[in-house]
């Protein structure tokens, strides 16, 4: 048996099932079937006599089987009876009865688990079964009752195919049987032993046939320290590479009295953040190795002052730069704050999609020569056409937009260039602590002392109209309002007011009078930017939108943003549609429209953007109410994705403790050329839950 061999060396899994398991569940080798992790467990421990039971309680029994029959007419059922010399109860099984017929024989010692219900007889329908050995008595393998028992993920076409829960435990307990022996440890004991944590060849079987709850978490516990030591072991180790064994990088010989000039020129002083950022960046310039780099800030805290400060220094240095914008709308406001605040001098242009040919052309040409300093723009920065004389820093904005791959693109264009990258979503200290270790981060939390704080108010539906007189009232001053909905379309499935729906109700009844527009997703990207910029102008008084303005819309004038079905929202979502507004000198408000009735978790996430503005608070009690797998999903392609067995919500402490155990052994590592090359001959890829060896190749190439 090979741990890492297909999976088809299991008994029972032939070519259709492995492809079913490889398509539905990821699993193709023994490997990755011994981490698939149980979604939850339940409690089949419970064990009594048949005459001590009682109707609706969920128990485990065991008894002779004494008659095995079939009964009834037109829906025909099998019974099973048993007997535990105490009383009798009947199984009861309504489908695959020719199966069950042949596999329940009279005088078979079994166990039945599940609910009592009571007909002519205490019975169960439908129970969980596992036989017992008659000879030994002995209820030692026991896989579906008698136990804490696990129950998987299982998709329509896994249970199909015969891999339901009770499908997998006997997978599993297969696997195990032939495998547990082939299970070596990875991690040192002292390690081990330092935090009290189990043998990987104890803690992969406790996490699917715990002896308890409390033995399932201490075997959790143990793979959330090993796909966290990991991960950073090796994210850890590709930074010493990129530090140590890459070509060096020329340090810019930048003029940091260029940025004290631009700082001078603001209408506003820079925060301690944002000099603190500033300090941090020059410093990683200076190095002789790549600079990699977030600059994590709150809505509103001034990365894109950062941004232009640092692009300053490169430029006045005679090198390149290129910023990245996920949009077009956001990347024209972008050149807009560049040029109207950087000193003339510096050259600057944008590119984006529906640049004019003749226009590209000159750019290309431009940043070919060395002419152009700064070129902003889009996805339209990764065309080959797009070459650099001298690229010496990337800059990222709104990273999570961007997959890996799209990254490293536009990272090659330079030699070795230095990338910083922007997110105004905080990160949880959990995930900045795994996912991000590769990366150095700066934090900017201060807010500019000019900047006037949002109200946050909230209401149920059946206040719908007086927000609308509120709105009437702010537009009647001058102001300009976002009117945000999740929909695009009326849903049939849903019943959510949709963005057309409401933009058609809006414009027709309470506000006939005044100039509504319509702004989403799947809207050609000139009438788009047609709506923008009638909307930035002033001349139209609400735009009704899907989240598309959701990051970087500047409009200083809007000071009401209302969103509807708040509830359909994420916390860290609500927080950046929140950020839209705030920006002038007018207070601004914030107002969520919700269902009278919403679920407990829906009110949680309303209250909690009510009572506070602080990013990186919301960040963290996002993190508490979404779980991770849905936060990480955001570092996208070829990253760790989803952990398996940590929680970022509740494992701070132990991801602590694994990230400082890697680092130590990274520090004490010698030649990372030698290293590399053992690891991809397999020597660490070893049983490494979250970062097996396909995803160490991906991370390392």
């Amino acid at each position: 048996m090979d741990i890492q061999g297909n999976i088809i060396q299991l008994k029972g899994v032939g070519d259709r099932k492995a492809l079913v398991l490889k398509n539905e569940a990821g699993i193709e080798t023994v490997e990755d079937l011994l981490y698939y992790m149980p979604r939850r467990y339940i409690d089949r421990s419970s064990f009594k006599l048949i005459k001590d039971c009682f109707v609706n309680e969920t128990v485990s029994v065991s008894g002779l089987i004494q008659k095995v029959t079939i009964t009834g007419f037109k829906k025909k059922r099998l019974e099973v009876l048993i007997d535990d010399g105490s009383d009798t109860l009947i199984g009861v099984f309504f489908a695959r009865i020719d199966y069950f017929m042949k596999i329940f024989s009279v005088n078979d010692r079994v166990i039945f688990s599940g609910k009592i219900n009571f007909f002519k007889n205490k019975q169960i329908v439908h129970p969980e079964f596992d036989f017992i050995d008659t000879e030994s008595d002995s209820m030692q393998n026991t896989v579906n009752t008698a136990r804490i028992v696990p129950l998987y993920p299982s998709s329509e076409k896994l249970k199909q195919a015969g891999f339901d829960s009770r499908g997998f435990r006997r997978l599993m307990k297969s696997a195990l049987d032939h495998c547990i022996h082939l299970i070596n440890d990875s991690i040192d004991p002292g390690i081990l032993q330092k935090y009290d944590l189990m043998k990987l060849g104890e803690a992969i079987p406790a996490i699917h046939f715990p002896e308890s709850f409390e033995h399932a978490e201490m075997a959790r516990r143990r793979l959330a320290f090993n796909e966290v030591f990991f991960l950073q072991y090796y994210l850890m180790l590709c930074r010493k590479h990129l530090r140590e064994s890459l070509p060096r990088t020329e340090s810019i010989g930048y003029d940091a009295s260029l940025v004290r000039g631009f700082a001078s020129t603001l209408p506003f002083l820079l925060t301690p953040d944002q000099e603190k950022a500033f300090g941090e960046i020059q410093s990683d310039l200076s190095r002789p190795f790549p600079m990699n780099r977030l600059v994590q800030g709150d809505v509103g805290s001034g990365k894109t002052v950062v941004a232009m400060g640092i692009s300053l220094m490169v430029s006045g240095a005679g090198r390149q730069v290129a910023v990245m914008a996920p949009t077009e709308v956001l990347a024209r406001q972008h050149y807009q704050s560049f040029t109207s605040l950087l000193p003339q001098g510096t050259r600057t242009e944008v590119i984006t999609g529906s640049t004019p040919a003749s226009d590209k052309k000159r750019i290309f040409s431009g940043l070919e020569s060395g002419e152009i300093s700064i070129i902003i723009g889009t996805h339209a920065l990764l065309q080959e056409t797009v070459r650099f004389k001298d690229l010496a820093l990337i800059i990222i904005d709104e990273q999570h937009r961007f997959g890996v791959n799209q990254r490293a693109a536009l990272r090659e264009k330079g030699n070795n260039a230095h990338l910083l990258v922007m997110t105004a979503t905080p990160i949880p200290r959990s995930l900045s602590l795994t996912v991000y270790g590769d990366l150095d981060i700066t934090s900017i939390k201060t807010k500019p002392l000019t900047r006037i704080p949002v109200k946050t108010l909230a209401f149920p539906q059946s206040r719908r109209d007086g927000v609308f007189r509120s709105m009437e009232k702010y537009v009647s001053q001058g102001r300009q309002i976002f009117y945000v909905l999740p929909l695009i379309e009326e849903s049939e499935k849903m019943d959510l007011r949709s963005a057309i729906e409401t933009y058609d109700h809006l414009r027709t009844v309470p506000f006939a009078h005044r100039n509504v527009a319509l702004l989403h997703g799947r809207m050609k990207q000139e009438e788009k930017d047609e709506v923008m910029g009638r909307y930035k102008s002033g001349a139209t008084d609400i735009l009704v939108s899907t989240t598309v303005i959701e990051v970087g819309i500047d409009v200083p004038n809007a000071t009401v943003i209302v969103i509807e079905h708040a509830e359909r929202f994420g916390l860290s979502q609500l927080h950046q549609l929140r950020g839209r507004v705030g920006r002038g000198e007018h207070q601004s408000f914030c107002v969520l429209l919700y269902p009278d009735e919403i679920s407990e978790e829906s009110r949680k996430r309303i209250e909690t953007l009510v009572m506070t503005d602080d990013g990186f608070a919301i960040a963290e009690e996002d993190l508490k109410l979404r779980g991770s797998g849905e936060i990480i999903g955001s570092r996208q392609h070829g990253h760790a994705g989803t952990f398996e067995f940590a929680n970022l919500a509740e494992d701070l402490g132990l991801i602590m403790q694994a990230r400082e155990e890697a680092e130590a052994v990274v520090s004490a590592t010698g030649d990372l050329d030698i290293i590399f090359a053992e690891m991809r001959e397999n020597r660490y890829s070893g049983l490494i839950s979250g970062i097996r060896k396909k995803r160490i190749l991906s991370i390392l190439s």
